[in-house]
């Protein structure tokens, strides 16, 4: 994982990476190794519920700042995060390119952050486990990451897994970067949870690495021709609001007339066979939003959900 790290963001040290049972693990390490019950954690949402959960149920006071819609684009109010995070602040919590709205920083913007929690002494908890299914020109073929700009002493915890870029979803295999002083640490946190990731899956991942340059661009391709077929024909959809992700593999949409997303989605479902979460699942200023994942082996599928959507629209 070094090597691989090192080639997407510069030098990273085998001692500051820990390989972990999945990203999901990866995430509530990194949570338990830093943050104790009536600590304040700062999260950005709307986002994968499991980010502000994970805190919460080791005690922690979570914070929630929400990204703003505007234009069907979901965008960061910075000088409302700036704010919300203080000397008092033990963790900041970042998803980018984030799940469900496909929101993504920028790199001036994770400067701006990671200077500012230098004052404040606030830890970063960044999940960059999209950060490869970007599509936005970019020299090294990702989304921008906190490691471009951090030092190897920051209080920087970064998460990722090979479920997404690398095919291998369910195999639960993911990995953190962290400050080299941190990681003995974590390997105690992984010994005590897991013992350690299973030694069958760790080889898929070595060899999942040794082929990444040949699979990871077909990836990136397939998924974008797969938004790039979803999203013209939900914007086309009256009453559709959305702007297609710059990462991920979502498109997070509002449905004009449809305030509730739970009955919603659970109506689709039974109405239209067409599965969608709902919006109000990532945080409550998303209610009224649904996501669609446009990961499909076939585009085709894509169309033939949209003519359902459409068909239900219409009765």
């Amino acid at each position: 994982m070094s090597v691989y790290a090192s080639a997407l963001h510069g030098p990273v040290a085998a001692d500051r990476v820990a390989i972990t049972s999945g990203g999901v693990n990866a995430l509530m390490l990194a949570v338990q190794a830093l943050v104790d019950a009536g600590d304040e954690v700062v999260a950005v949402t709307p986002v994968w519920p499991n980010l502000t959960a994970q805190p919460a149920i080791l005690g922690a006071r979570v914070r929630c700042v929400s990204l703003k819609p505007v234009d069907g684009a979901w965008v960061l109010d910075m000088d409302a995060l700036l704010e919300a995070v203080t000397p008092a602040t033990k963790l900041l919590i970042l998803n980018a390119p984030n799940n469900p709205t496909g929101w993504t920083l920028s790199r001036a913007e994770q400067q701006a952050l990671l200077d500012h929690c230098r004052r404040t002494g606030t830890w970063i908890l960044a999940d960059e486990v999209y950060e490869r299914l970007y599509y936005d020109a970019s020299p090294n073929g990702c989304a921008p990451s906190f490691l471009d700009v951090a030092e190897p002493e920051d209080r920087l915890v970064v998460a990722h897994s090979f479920s997404k870029s690398f095919l291998m979803t369910g195999w639960r295999l993911g990995w953190l970067v962290m400050p080299p002083d941190l990681t003995p640490h974590m390997g105690k946190l992984i010994e005590f949870n897991t013992s350690c990731a299973s030694v069958f899956t760790q080889r898929a991942g070595v060899v999942a690495l040794q082929r990444t340059a040949e699979v990871t661009p077909r990836v990136v391709a397939h998924l974008k021709a797969c938004r790039d077929t979803l999203a013209p024909l939900l914007q086309a959809v009256a009453g559709v609001q959305l702007t297609p992700a710059k990462g991920g593999m979502y498109a997070f949409f509002r449905l004009a007339g449809f305030d509730d997303s739970l009955v919603t989605a659970k109506r689709l479902v039974a109405e239209a066979g067409l599965g969608l979460a709902p919006g109000n699942a990532f945080a409550p200023e998303a209610q009224g939003w649904l996501r669609w994942c446009f990961a499909s082996r076939d585009p085709q599928r894509l169309v033939q959900g949209v003519e359902r959507l459409k068909s239900w629209l219409r009765v």
